[in-house]
């Protein structure tokens, strides 16, 4: 009786197997029909550009769902301008070399169509500078197959000239090699770039390296630095100080533990580049003397943050020199190789002079809560009156329950961005602003596209300028709890739109949910 059930286990197995090689070679064949050659894709693209021969500038919508794009302020107007950036659907990835230009002043978009531009890529950098009448410069990047299978990594540096209007692509001997997930600055006349990872079907591999552009030779320059640098990352928080140094923070890795299966490793460390000239002393970058660098470490103190990845930091523009951080996500691994991931919306500020790290509170909160709490004495005050008034008719008590209400709706809560990892940020005359970024349900990845500002000098409350496009398709699995997580999504969004007086959109949000969760 035993071996027979032994023979039938053994051929139960041997079944599972069999299923399980062919469910594995379906997907493969799915894969492969999914995908084509890379570098024919990216010649297409190309192709489509050279043949057009106009620019162009259509008003339009806010952007389609997309993360991994870079968001860089104009160094005269007022203006921010988004580039690329790739959506993952469940199933499928795409790519886009979409170029947009916001408008503050009129919280309006411009979809820009231009010859010869960049093909489509994610995770790459972006810079502004004043120069030539203002210039996007944009380094590196990927693009990947619809299936996330295949990888091309970019090591093309271009240039987008504002007054006039152009692309310009930029060959110069000495570049970083191809890369994605590094960090790009505008340092005194030069361009830094740090970092960044290269990934292919068969491994993968991080950099520490540090390259310069000049940008009056137009020329590139690997740096030889002193000093023990930070390990090999991507994904670093990096910014210039205003006296030609570079301050580097955190960014994370990925390390094999065993055959295909591989851990995330989260940095926290603190970093200062600094030019020195030959022979000892600080250097200015604007000096003619030889320059080298050095690396050295900066301690910490202060509210520091918690360990994260997919944070965002820009430098503030303010009196002194202080960056400030947004957001990010830590992954909590438990024994059975499941993941919980935590994705947070505080805000820090770091002292880049001194490596001491604050925890913002936004003014603005307290406040409110004193208001709330006195408004709401005030209603029960106005009920318990009421109460005591037996010549109170049926009227008059629907009268004080709209008054309640409208009290309850003056006092709502205030708009905030939710927790998110990779949301873009930039700071234009003391504003900063807030676009997108992603967070996960189980499975599913949630893209964001939610814009807000916040005034850094008063540090009073976030405004909301563009509420978050609530319906997504997603094409990949999906559990009940990450459903219930949409909904608690979508509610969020009829919270944003009645705030923003959207009563029609969020009367269409509600039948929406109803018609989706029902």
């Amino acid at each position: 009786m035993g071996k027979k059930n032994k023979k039938k286990d053994k051929k139960g197995r041997g079944a599972e197997k069999t299923a399980a090689k062919t469910a594995k070679k379906s997907e493969k064949r799915a894969r492969k029909e999914l995908d084509e050659d890379l570098e024919a894709l990216i010649a297409q693209f190309t192709e489509l550009d050279r043949k057009r021969t106009d620019t162009t500038e259509e008003p339009c919508q806010a952007p389609s769902p997309r993360c991994n794009m870079t968001l860089t302020a104009h160094p005269e107007k007022d203006e921010l301008l988004m580039f690329g950036g790739e959506y993952f659907n469940g199933k499928q990835t795409f790519v886009y070399n979409d170029f947009y230009i916001y408008n503050i002043k009129r919280n309006e978009w411009t979809l820009v169509k231009a010859p010869n531009a960049p093909p489509p890529r994610c995770a790459h950098q972006a810079v502004a500078v004043a120069q030539g009448g203002g210039q996007l410069w944009i380094f590196g990047g990927e693009f990947s197959s619809p299936s996330q299978s295949q990888f091309h990594h970019y090591k093309d540096l271009w240039v987008w000239h504002m007054s006039e209007k152009r692309w310009e692509k930029i060959s110069s001997s000495g570049a970083p090699s191809s890369r994605s997930g590094h960090r790009m600055v505008v340092c005194k006349r030069q361009i830094i770039v740090f970092g960044g990872f290269h990934e292919s079907l068969r491994d993968y591999r991080y950099f520490n390296d540090v390259s310069a552009f000049n940008l009056d030779t137009y020329k590139w320059t690997k740096l030889s630095i002193a000093g023990n640098p930070p390990s090999p990352r991507s994904g670093v928080q990096l910014v210039a100080r205003s006296d030609g140094s570079v301050v580097l923070y955190g960014g994370y890795t990925k390390k094999q533990v065993k055959k295909e299966v591989d851990t995330g490793v989260i940095h926290e460390d603190l970093f200062l580049l600094s030019p020195v000239k030959e022979g000892g002393g600080d250097a200015d970058t604007t000096d003619t003397a030889p320059i080298k660098w050095k690396w050295s470490r900066m301690s910490q103190s202060g509210m520091k943050p918690l360990p994260r990845s997919g944070a965002s930091m820009v430098l503030t523009a303010t009196p002194g020199n202080r960056a400030i951080m947004f957001g990010g996500v830590f992954d909590v691994e438990d024994e059975e190789e499941d993941m919980e991931s935590e994705f947070y919306n505080e805000i820090y500020t770091l002292d880049l002079d001194k490596g001491r790290w604050f925890e913002v509170k936004l003014r603005g909160e307290k406040k409110k809560k004193r208001r709330r709490r006195r408004k709401e004495k005030e209603v029960a005050k106005e009920q318990n009156e009421d109460d005591s008034d037996e010549k109170d008719d049926d009227s008059d008590g629907e009268e004080e329950e709209e008054k309640s209400e409208v009290a309850a709706a003056s006092v709502s809560e205030e708009v905030e961005p939710c927790g998110r990892m990779n949301a873009v940020m930039t700071v234009k005359h003391g504003i900063l602003y807030l676009y997108g970024g992603l967070y996960e349900e189980g499975e599913k990845e949630v893209t964001l596209t939610d814009m807000y500002s916040l005034d850094i000098h008063k540090l009073k409350e976030w405004k909301l300028l563009q509420a978050m496009e609530t319906k997504q398709d997603w094409e990949g699995e999906s559990s009940s709890s990450e459903e219930e997580g949409s909904l608690t999504v979508a509610m969020a969004a009829i919270h944003i739109n009645v705030q923003l007086g959207s009563l029609t959109v969020a009367m269409a949000t509600i039948h929406y949910v109803t018609s989706v969760f029902s």
